[in-house]
């Protein structure tokens, strides 16, 4: 750019700082991170607990579908362009897909699947694989019910057994973190673990205390507030429900 007399209308030196600047921030997509040591954060996994992770807001709102992978061990941010707080893997259950709960430019909002519950975390919208799941799981603590839907469209409701008054199923908006097949497991073979936890165990069976969705040979407890906080369906139940793909979304509620 030049002045009427020829000149230059900008100093050279400005203009090394003008590009410094925007190295260092990049002119398109806002701040540029520094990399991050993952080796110093604690990774959000089923056995963990972050307290710092930022709460969800929204514990009883839908989602578009939207479910992400990540790549490779990823960052977890409190908010875009802020610290990092976590770390989330590629695997747990089988591969991790977690539901998005927000998204803005560059950045991806997610459930994740540590304590507390409600936990969520900021990835960088980059290095995910992008996948939608049609489908929602409600379950319904007060009427002891399951209810699948794919598209808006319901596949079936079932009486559950949820839990009892003194270990609850845990309310608010949570995933479907893995699958489970393991035919030791008397009670149920197929375990579908959520991303949400006891409220008021911290172990249970050798475990983290993770809730899950899982079959009872006793059909009298659908319908009963009588389990450790998991929700016990019936097997036609469990049938569909395995069918359901990773991330996808789990409204629990005290209807």
């Amino acid at each position: 750019m030049r002045n009427e007399r020829g000149g230059s209308s900008i100093p050279a030196l400005a203009v090394l700082v003008l590009l410094g600047i925007v190295a260092a921030v990049g002119i398109w997509g806002g701040k540029k991170h520094e990399t991050v040591d993952l080796s110093t954060l604690t990774a959000s996994t089923t056995a963990t607990t972050i307290a710092t992770a930022p709460l969800d807001t929204q514990p009883f709102s839908g989602t578009t579908g939207l479910v992400v992978h990540p790549r490779a061990e990823a960052a977890l941010y409190s908010a875009p362009d802020a610290d990092a707080f976590g770390k989330i893997g590629t695997s747990q259950f089988g591969p991790t897909w977690l539901p998005v709960v927000e998204q803005t430019d560059g950045w991806v909002r997610v459930l994740l699947p540590s304590k507390p519950n409600r936990s969520t975390g900021w990835l960088q919208d980059e290095d995910l694989d992008r996948a939608s799941s049609s489908y929602l799981i409600r379950v319904h603590t007060s009427s002891r019910t399951i209810e699948l839907f794919l598209n808006g469209k319901s596949l079936g409701s079932w009486k559950a057994g949820v839990g009892a008054q003194k270990t609850p199923t845990p309310p608010g908006r949570t995933f479907l973190l893995g699958s489970i097949i393991d035919h030791k497991r008397s009670a149920s073979p197929i375990v579908l673990p959520l991303g949400a936890h006891s409220p008021t165990l911290d172990t249970f069976g050798g475990g983290p205390g993770t809730v899950a969705i899982h079959g009872w040979p006793n059909p009298h407890v659908f319908g009963a507030a009588i389990s450790a906080g998991c929700v016990r369906v019936p097997k036609t139940a469990l049938a569909h429900l395995q069918k359901v793909p990773l991330g996808t979304l789990v409204l629990i509620d005290s209807k």
